[in-house]
């Protein structure tokens, strides 16, 4: 049990650079007292004392504001960053060296009894806002982004974004220790993000061209009045759109 503790307890100074101490771990993070309450009630759950499981689930919501229900599995060395709005359902299984950040959820999509929540494999990273719903599986390795709707499976050291999410990027399960935080990547391999921020850097440079056209004007003395600047900005920017 204390092994256990020590672990969840490095896990947090690993991912979450503003820890200081174990004091303030300990005192401080709620994603660990989130945690520590599901030990407590999964144990109850196992031993057939649901409504007390149940209890003791509905005590760590009210303190942490994380609901995990007592039947989740949750591996090891699982971290929830900031953990507000977390929700974990059922029959949820998260792997070994998880990460959650806040408003999460691993949802359900059917009424019925059985298997109906996510089984995220060993390293998943799951950004702040994602939803992950329905009985599939997130691969080894794999990052969802932020606000992410995930509704498919995605394979090993995949990462999804969007609504619903799609795979960006694709390759093999990271090593032990690799740590995305938000599940962020650089060099995100997206086409549709790539063009908006082609169309950012051409606007900006055309600003900054703009600027010295107009500086250059004003020191030959021609002066342009602000209805005529704007009116030259409006002009500029119709021939982008046309």
């Amino acid at each position: 049990m204390f092994g256990r503790l020590k672990q969840d307890i490095a896990v947090v100074f690993e991912r979450d650079p503003a820890a200081r101490n174990t004091w303030e771990v300990v005192t401080c993070y709620p994603g660990l007292h989130a945690l520590l309450f599901h030990r407590v009630a999964h144990w109850l759950w196992e031993h057939g004392l649901k409504w007390l499981a149940r209890l003791t689930s509905h005590l760590g919501r009210w303190l942490t504001g994380i609901e995990i229900h007592p039947g989740a599995r949750i591996g090891r060395r699982f971290f929830i960053d900031h953990g507000m709005g977390v929700v974990i359902g059922e029959t949820a299984e998260i792997g070994d060296d998880c990460t959650l950040y806040h408003g999460v959820t691993l949802g359900g999509t059917s009424w019925n009894k059985g298997k109906r929540h996510p089984t995220l494999g060993d390293g998943v990273v799951v950004g702040a806002g994602a939803k992950i719903l329905g009985p599939i599986t997130v691969g080894a390795g794999a990052k969802i982004g932020s606000n992410a709707v995930v509704v498919k499976e995605i394979p090993p050291g995949a990462t999804a974004i969007g609504i619903p999410a799609r795979i960006v990027e694709t390759h093999e399960a990271p090593a032990a220790g690799r740590f995305a935080a938000y599940a962020v990547v650089r060099d995100l391999n997206d086409p549709l993000a790539k063009a908006i921020h082609e169309l950012i850097e051409h606007s900006v440079e055309t600003d900054k061209r703009l600027d010295h056209v107009l500086a250059e004007l004003e020191r030959l003395g021609v002066r342009i009045e602000e209805e005529k600047h704007a009116e030259l900005d409006a002009q500029y920017l119709n021939k982008i759109v046309d």
